[in-house]
């Protein structure tokens, strides 16, 4: 019996380019919004973003601050993230099995609860560095659940699969457009007031996405059996995603760039006080330069109308993004580290969404709870202890060292992931073939085209 999803692909796939025949440029870019579900959610998650990232920003400030410590910079880090590392995959079996609209409402409702508290500690003056460090630790655990959630709920807002990869992107957009415009506007808020006006306008901000989630109209994908044993549906998403090559090789660099690269984050408020010598203006300027080239980034990949070629993409991307930090660390002016910035977070996005779109497109569907926990395990579990690092690091070498030091490692793995690629597309082609996105192969040309090069994955 034939796959249903190669079926349901394949139609999609024939659909996308008859309409790609009559759509080009941004008609192109935004196709996925065409779905009323994923427009609600593109609304709400684009207000909240704005907030969560005001929240980001306020959060790092505030400990330094309070505290004019690098190494409790990384243990704030730590607290937010390491739940996704511990009992991430464990949420991913529990994400195949449920309902997931009903699990973002919940997960979304309890980020607003923590920011309001947040917003309530600082706004009072009694907020302590402890109690800053136990609602990081609250809402690495709310991640736990939320980050797979959102990830798997896209295929269900997307009724198409030929509008998955530009859902991807665009969610990708969104994401990068808040962090263009949420840094900034807590730069603003806390220059002119304090940090606590950042947590609660966080807080309000949920409702946005709450509402839109209320709002869908959604035909939740077939659930699994619940007859199964946790381990043992555990054990058999490790054996797929680290089966499988291409899934296996990306899952390795982002472990990697998550590690030693994303951690740069951390020592932003140094490089902003005391390297740039600037204030909460000059650290959210450098995130917001970040966000820039993140969201130019994603509107790059929302215009692409296929995967092939994202493998070579998130090689390069990786190298830029390594590079660019390299330079960064060696700068001590704000007009060459904001381009620089800029570059970073191209680069970042770049990689990250490619590999995203890449996985999302190739994962089996009863998979998709387990292998995007994997996913999200390795862009956010592992940075908790890459933030510790970073933070042990920068209070013994220094901020400018222990960046340099990260960036050069991501250029290493882009390169060791360049040198995988032929395998990638080897054991990557029998998959776009089943899916119908190498038409050729799909139409009943597989001797013939056998013993050509793969395609660029």
């Amino acid at each position: 019996m034939p796959d249903s999803r190669a079926t349901e692909t394949r139609s999609d796939s024939k659909a996308e380019t008859k309409s790609s025949t009559k759509s080009s440029g941004w008609a192109i870019a935004v196709r996925a919004l065409q779905h009323r579900n994923f427009r609600l959610f593109f609304g709400g998650q684009g207000i909240s973003l704005i907030g969560t990232w005001m929240t980001s920003v306020a959060t790092s400030w505030l400990v330094y601050r309070l505290t004019k410590s690098a190494m409790l910079l990384g243990v704030v880090g730590f607290a937010g993230q390491i739940p996704v590392f511990l009992f991430g995959s464990f949420a991913g079996v529990w994400v195949d099995r449920w309902n997931r609209r009903r699990l973002l409402v919940v997960t979304q409702a309890l980020s607003m609860l923590q920011s309001l508290a947040l917003a309530v500690l600082a706004l009072t003056g009694v907020i302590k560095f402890w109690e800053i460090f136990a609602l990081s630790l609250f809402q690495g655990a709310v991640n736990t659940f939320d980050i797979p959630g959102r990830q798997t709920f896209m295929v269900e807002m997307v009724e198409s699969r030929a509008d998955l990869s530009n859902a991807i992107a665009l969610n990708s957009s969104m994401f990068n457009g808040a962090r263009l415009i949420g840094p900034t506007l807590a730069g603003i808020v806390i220059a002119a007031s304090s940090e606590g006006y950042c947590f609660l306008i966080d807080g309000i901000s949920y409702i946005a996405v709450i509402v839109s989630l209320l709002m869908m109209n959604v035909s939740p994908s077939p659930r699994r059996s619940e007859s199964g044993h946790v381990l043992t549906e555990l054990k058999e998403g490790w054996s797929y995603v680290s089966g499988l090559v291409p899934i296996r090789s990306i899952l390795v660099l982002l472990t990697l760039v998550s590690l030693v690269g994303i951690p740069y984050n951390v020592l932003m408020p140094i490089f902003a006080g005391s390297i740039l010598h600037g204030g909460a203006h000059t650290f959210g300027f450098l995130m917001a330069a970040t966000g820039t080239g993140a969201l130019a980034g994603a509107l790059v990949l929302a215009r692409r109308e296929s995967v092939l070629g994202l493998g070579r993409i998130i090689a390069i991307s990786a190298g830029l993004f390594g590079a660019a930090l390299v330079c960064f660390s060696l700068s001590r002016w704000l007009w060459l580290s904001l381009p620089l910035m800029v570059v970073a977070g191209f680069g970042l996005m770049q990689q990250m969404a490619g590999s995203n779109t890449i996985l999302q497109t190739i994962v089996k569907e009863d998979m998709r709870g387990r292998a995007m926990s994997f996913y999200s395990m390795s862009v956010v579990g592992v940075t908790p202890f890459g933030s510790l690092i970073a933070g042990a690091m920068a209070s013994r070498f220094g901020a400018p060292r222990t960046l340099m030091a990260g960036g050069a490692l991501c250029v290493l793995g882009a390169l060791w992931f360049a040198r995988q690629l032929p395998r990638i597309r080897a054991a990557i082609r029998p998959i776009y073939a089943e899916l119908g996105i190498i038409p050729e192969v799909a139409a009943g040309l597989q001797a013939a085209t056998s013993l050509q090069t793969p395609p660029e994955t």
